[in-house]
């Protein structure tokens, strides 16, 4: 027998196990794959979390602006206003907590501001897109429609841009030297816009302007309301006029004994405006249990913290005078039931912030236009059913908050850019969703998630500074780095080093691995081993 044809373990030789092509044994192979994290799936914006985490991590933080802004334009204002559902899909939070993802993205959105970093125009297409109404969704539109190069006019009834983030959203949460800023920067790629100046007629204003399609993004600004029995001597106003009238700095009625009807965020949002504004006390009534109640977590927490009373499961059957009648309610099968007991409850003004539906009256010269269940009626691609003219955002079926107004934003622009050059908006298919059990967990050290500073609740209600604050450059690189890379390749260099074939091959930085087919026994050990579910095993064609 030749000496350079024995195998390794009787020759000895280096390289020499080579000669023997065990890949012919294998019934199984494993494969490198490129998987979708879970974080991205359940950002509406549709952002590359995990790409700019590793940026950050690096400290490349213009490159993850960029990356951000890519598909998001307002990082700093979604810093403080989002609702991370990218958080609450993290697969760290079954290991630990979560990655602190709207924390970090706040800090890069004012890695932005600090640096002036803006955006570019494309190149001029020559075709006109009008957008009625400037808050995220019309914003987040013009944005993308501008970097694909088509004009873009905007139409706004208020004085100042920015709808539901500005009218909406208190300044504790949102500063307005943040919104302003986000907000002139995409002005400034050539966005035309008309403050104070409603459209009564879309095609007439269409056509007249020569615009050659058009974006509704008008919101949903029509308050809800309620009949209650008995002769009420108290002022009843809505959520939105008094969010409104805070932010213009109009009277907003918010004095004395204040009750609030809802359970939902902007419920909230005016229980804290009226502690801000001293209120003698407040008091939220919902119908919900407190664990169903729609507004979020730690909009109640940090409610109660500063003073607001909670009355869940209980509702408003009457009013006579400043007294109003409360039923109590029990938990039911699908929602409360009365249980036929009542109380009385002293009060000096009730806001009422039941939910809001589109203004219809916009509409009223547009018979094509149809509004069902309250919102716009719109195909998978946004297109009402006349032809160019699209809607998104509170307008649209949605899930009314500001993340989901920016998705719907880049989604109409792209659905537009698409109808402008003859043709449909196909969204890229996505990849498999990495799972946790896909994952392997025991190699991510112990790492505490940061905390993010919060005013104390005593100096919180005495006005409208922000209540969360920032990140430092140290804190958002860490909390970057404890992100898993969930379903990607970060070249740990695990299944190179656990691979007893030798069958993996080195491609250098950045370029990742390959395997060598011909000397791989189908183990699957570098599937079990890949910290980050890069790998998967696959049957064998025969």
């Amino acid at each position: 027998m030749n000496q350079q044809n024995k195998p390794f373990a009787i020759t000895l030789d280096v390289g020499s196990s080579h000669l023997n092509k065990t890949g012919s044994w294998r019934s199984m192979r494993p494969e490198y794959v490129d998987r979708l994290p879970p974080c991205n799936k359940a950002c509406p914006s549709g952002e590359d979390i995990q790409g700019w985490l590793s940026l950050t991590e690096e400290k490349k933080y213009h490159q993850a602006w960029q990356l951000i802004t890519r598909d998001n334009p307002f990082p700093a204002v979604m810093g403080r206003v989002c609702y991370h559902s990218c958080e609450g899909a993290c697969n760290r939070g079954q290991l630990d907590l979560p990655v602190g993802i709207n924390s970090v993205e706040r800090f890069i959105g004012d890695q932005g501001l600090i640096n002036n970093w803006q955006f570019s125009a494309g190149t001029d297409t020559g075709k006109k897109v009008m957008i009625i109404g400037s808050g995220p969704a019309g914003l987040a539109a013009a944005y993308h429609l501008r970097r694909l190069g088509h004009a873009v006019t905007m139409f706004e009834a208020a004085v100042k841009p920015g709808g539901m983030m500005r009218y909406g959203i208190p300044k504790y949460r949102l500063p307005r030297e943040k919104l302003n800023a986000e907000i002139d920067r995409v002005l400034d790629m050539g966005v035309d816009i008309r403050l104070n100046q409603r459209v009564d007629d879309i095609e007439q204003t269409r056509r007249e302007g020569g615009f050659d399609a058009v974006l509704i993004a008008i919101g949903a600004q029509h308050s809800r309301h309620l009949e209650f029995a008995g002769e009420p001597s108290i002022p009843i106003i809505d959520a939105l006029t008094v969010l409104r009238d805070t932010e213009l700095e109009k009277h907003n009625r918010l004095v004395g004994r204040v009750v609030v009807y809802g359970g939902g965020n902007s419920a909230m949002d005016v229980a804290r405006t009226a502690i801000r504004m001293g209120a003698r006390d407040v008091t939220v009534v919902a119908r919900q249990e407190q664990q169903h109640l729609t507004a979020h977590r730690f909009e109640i927490k940090e409610a109660v913290e500063e003073g607001t009373r909670l009355m869940t499961l209980h509702s408003i059957t009457a009013i006579n005078g400043n007294e109003l009648t409360l039923e109590k309610l029990k938990p039911g099968d699908s929602h409360p039931v009365a249980t036929g007991e009542t109380e009385t409850f002293s009060a000096d003004v009730l806001v009422l912030a039941v939910g809001q539906d589109v203004d219809e009256s916009v509409l009223e010269n547009s018979p094509d236009l149809a509004v069902e269940n309250g919102v716009i009626a719109v195909d998978e691609r946004l297109q009402t059913k006349s032809p160019g003219i699209f809607a998104a955002g509170d307008a649209a079926p949605s899930q009314r908050n500001v993340t989901s107004a920016l998705g719907q934003g880049k989604k109409a622009a792209r659905a537009i850019h698409a109808f402008l050059n003859g043709s449909l908006y196909q969204p890229a298919p996505q990849h498999e969703v990495v799972e946790f059990n896909m994952l392997e967990p025991w190699y991510y050290a112990d790492a505490p998630r940061t905390a993010q500073p919060h005013l104390e609740a005593v100096r919180r209600k005495n006005g409208f500074a922000e209540v969360v604050g920032d990140l430092d450059s140290e804190h958002a690189t860490y909390e970057s780095r404890r992100c898993m890379s969930c379903g990607n390749c970060f070249e740990c260099d695990n299944c190179y080093g656990i691979c007893p074939d030798n069958a993996i091959k080195k491609l250098g930085p950045g370029k990742g691995f390959e395997f060598k087919y011909d000397y791989c026994k189908g183990c699957g050990m570098c599937e079990a081993e890949c910290p980050c579910g890069a790998i998967r095993m696959v049957a064998e064609e025969i």
